[in-house]
């Protein structure tokens, strides 16, 4: 398993190619944009996008009229091209947070979060005491009635992304690891086609906190 600071390397490295040439990279969020219409969020809801990198769903929750987002990754790289690119096309000044979500300096410390957002983070996270970082910081940060959307590859998914072995998930995994207090609102599956043609099957879903 690599050490954090070695991820940092790692991932640094990836966003040093243009957009189209990462293979999680997709052009629409439609997917994660119709879960969070399900949510009925107020345009000034807290919204913590996690494992961010150079995502194109800051721009649509921008052109929805949300108003106040949080973009994170490891990768200080792609945050400074996200910023850098929210700034030039929508004139916002996107809050960014360099930081670790399985042992967090800064992230620990967000409360009222209306709304987590992880699309492909997750899985990458081998280890028990990992994962289990990852769903304790869900439940310290996330509002009550607060919601969180993941979206990780499924079981049918393959094995590695980005040269890194991956775990994958199905709906009842996820619940199990959230717990009681985190209602599933939906879920379904989707077959990504990444920027070179392949297939990555996802499971979307989306859970409320109790």
């Amino acid at each position: 398993m690599i050490d954090s600071e070695n991820l940092k390397i790692h991932w640094n490295k990836a966003y040093e190619k243009e957009d189209n040439q990462l293979g999680w990279f997709e052009e629409s969020p439609t997917q994660t944009m119709n879960l969070i219409a399900k949510t009925n969020l107020v345009k000034d809801a807290t919204i913590l996008n996690v494992g961010v990198g150079t995502t194109t769903l800051i721009e649509t929750l921008l052109d929805e009229g949300y108003t106040n987002l949080i973009a994170n990754d490891l990768s200080d790289l792609a945050l400074q091209k996200l910023k850098e690119r929210i700034q030039n096309s929508h004139n916002y000044n996107l809050n960014c947070i360099v930081d670790d979500l399985i042992n967090p300096s800064e992230l620990q410390y967000l409360n009222s979060v209306n709304l987590w957002i992880d699309r492909a983070v997750l899985h990458f996270f081998l280890k028990d005491d990992e994962q289990k970082a990852y769903f304790n910081l869900i439940k310290k940060v996330v509002a009550k009635n607060g919601f969180v959307l993941i979206a990780v590859f499924s079981l049918e998914g393959v094995p590695k992304c980005c040269g890194l072995d991956l775990k994958r998930y199905n709906v009842d995994m996820l619940q199990q690891e959230l717990g009681s207090n985190f209602k599933l609102i939906d879920s379904f599956n989707h077959t990504f086609i990444n920027p070179f043609g392949g297939e990555r099957p996802y499971v979307y879903t989306l859970f409320q906190k109790q």
